[in-house]
């Protein structure tokens, strides 16, 4: 009985574009900019990921961010609002339910809009740095 030991695959040749540091990677991702190079542009439209980065060619669009950026986008508005919430409930004495609504629906609203960009920027960093990418852009 023999046992073969797995190897990872060595042949395939490195990344054609650069490689930053997970840090860099990740902040260049949350400013908008390609991971990979920092001059190109990660998006097409508000969410939208381009295929390539016209400067570099790092494949970005391979970076399926899928449920993390809203996941991320949630737990950190989740955070910052609602201890809000709760100062001012307690600082006030009984503010009307139509005031309180005025005041944390547009501010969790915009919060949400604001963040959900950046994040989806960085994960795509996060995941092009840790070539998380996705093989075979038409499997599930």
């Amino acid at each position: 009985m023999t046992t073969e030991r797995w190897e990872p695959d060595r042949s395939t040749p490195p990344n054609s574009w650069p490689m930053p540091t997970l840090g860099t990677a990740i902040g260049r991702g949350l400013r908008g900019h390609c991971p990979a190079c920092g001059k190109g542009k990660i998006f097409n439209g508000f969410l939208k990921v381009a295929a390539v980065c016209h400067e570099c060619g790092a494949p970005l669009g391979l970076a399926r961010a899928d449920d993390a950026p809203p996941y991320f986008t949630i737990l950190i508005v989740g955070h910052i609002i609602i201890p809000l919430l709760f100062i001012v409930e307690r600082s006030t004495n009984q503010l009307p339910l139509w005031i309180m609504s005025a005041i944390f629906l547009p501010l969790t609203l915009g919060l949400a809009v604001g963040l959900i960009r950046p994040i989806k920027g960085g994960t795509v960093g996060l995941m092009l740095n840790l070539n998380m990418l996705k093989s075979d852009p038409t499997a599930i």
